[in-house]
């Protein structure tokens, strides 16, 4: 049996990691400026993860949701202290596709409406509703094209006020800095009035922060620099640093109702151990200020240095996208291959800075020493 081609792939074998870097099957040595994709957040090999998941291994990997599991109130407890959320619900699961899955069904089932409002170039997932909502129609299956969703450009939020008045609005996504929509950021102005509408008009306000969430920004959540307050929170990605995790935080105004949600493997032990794990390293290293003060030094110097074909630097904390006046590919390819260095990407000429959160200054520098020397 071979394995079903669906990605393009670096002809590299990553065997090891640790902090910010990473070797593969020769040992060579790369710099991280990708995470695994954002998911990476306190670091490859944290020694206080390590311990934490070997020790739940020894006790329990894995039990169902039938029984009581204590590390899954321990989690909300910490979550809902750490995020200024401690009045949210919390609901576990398996990854972001499914987390604003689980958040599109919670607002319809809250006000029994159909139709969903997203930004222009979203990416929400890849499962079945959380594909309706994502702006690509190379990835929607005809089963899944159900035109539920109206797509509407960031920041205009004349648009979004007229469709909202046009009724039957179950729910507005938005991620505050788009990912694969290539770092672009939703205003603190247009949040602020968005959440307002969506309160006017009973929307439920979804702020997917998936891979812009969990201290990524500055800010344990994107949205918190717009001083707003959605109604569900969708998390994945560097909730469990590489173990997969998902999760939604839910507002006290949704009432649970048994047999509307339910999951297999969504909060196990060993997946609640992770975050827990998580939650301590961040907050024993300050990851999340780390995030914003090496995030800032980094845009500052990427400008600074005006290099060759760079058009915009853009973000905030460590999600930056470097616009490019050519296509990625080339000089994507040379930072893996000839700097050793991995770097995201997002549409055909931005690249996309997703470190773990533990990065340093001298991480920082080394990585524009090496991006000079490829442009």
């Amino acid at each position: 049996m071979n394995l079903f081609d669906v990605y393009p792939l670096f002809n590299i074998a990553i065997q090891k990691g640790k902090g910010c870097k990473v070797w593969d099957s020769e040992g060579q040595e790369y710099l991280d400026l990708y995470g695994g994709h954002a998911v990476i957040s306190i670091g490859h090999c944290h020694p206080h993860y390590i311990e934490k998941m070997t020790a739940q291994l020894n006790n329990l990997g894995f039990y169902s949701n039938s029984v009581i599991n204590p590390l899954q109130q321990q989690l909300a407890e910490r979550l809902g202290k750490a995020s200024g959320y401690d009045d949210f619900q919390l609901f576990l699961i398996n990854s972001g596709a499914e987390a604003n899955e689980n958040a599109l069904k919670l607002a319809s089932f809250y006000n029994g409406r159909t139709r969903v409002l997203a930004v222009e170039k979203a990416f929400h997932g890849r499962t079945s509703l959380a594909v309706e909502v994502t702006a690509n129609p190379k990835i929607i299956a005809p089963i899944n094209a159900n035109n539920h969703t109206t797509f509407l450009p960031l920041n205009d939020i004349n648009a979004w006020e007229k469709e909202l008045a046009k009724g039957n609005v179950c729910a507005c996504i938005i991620e505050c800095i788009q990912g694969v929509g290539g770092i672009r950021m939703a205003s603190e102005d247009f949040l602020q009035q968005l959440s307002a509408l969506c309160a006017k008009y009973d929307a439920v306000l979804v702020a997917d922060e998936i891979q812009c969430g969990y201290g990524r920004s500055g800010k344990f959540f994107a949205h918190q620099h717009a001083n707003i307050k959605p109604d569900i929170i969708t998390v994945a990605k560097g909730i469990g640093n590489g173990f997969p995790m998902g999760a939604v935080l839910i507002s006290p105004k949704f009432k649970p109702v048994y047999g509307q949600l339910g999951t297999t493997f969504g909060g196990n032990h060993l997946a609640c151990t992770a975050a827990l794990a998580v939650l301590d390293v961040m907050e024993s290293e300050r990851l999340v200020e780390n995030a914003a003060n090496v995030g800032e030094y980094l845009m500052q110097r990427l400008k600074d240095e005006r290099l060759p074909h760079v058009v915009e630097v853009r973000g905030r904390g460590l999600m930056i996208g470097i616009e490019l006046d050519v296509p990625y590919k080339e000089i994507r390819n040379k930072l893996v291959y000839e700097q050793h260095c991995f770097t995201g990407c997002s549409g055909t000429n931005v690249l996309r800075l997703l470190p773990p959160l533990c990065i340093t200054k001298d991480d920082a520098d080394d990585f524009i020493t090496r991006l000079k020397a490829v442009l």
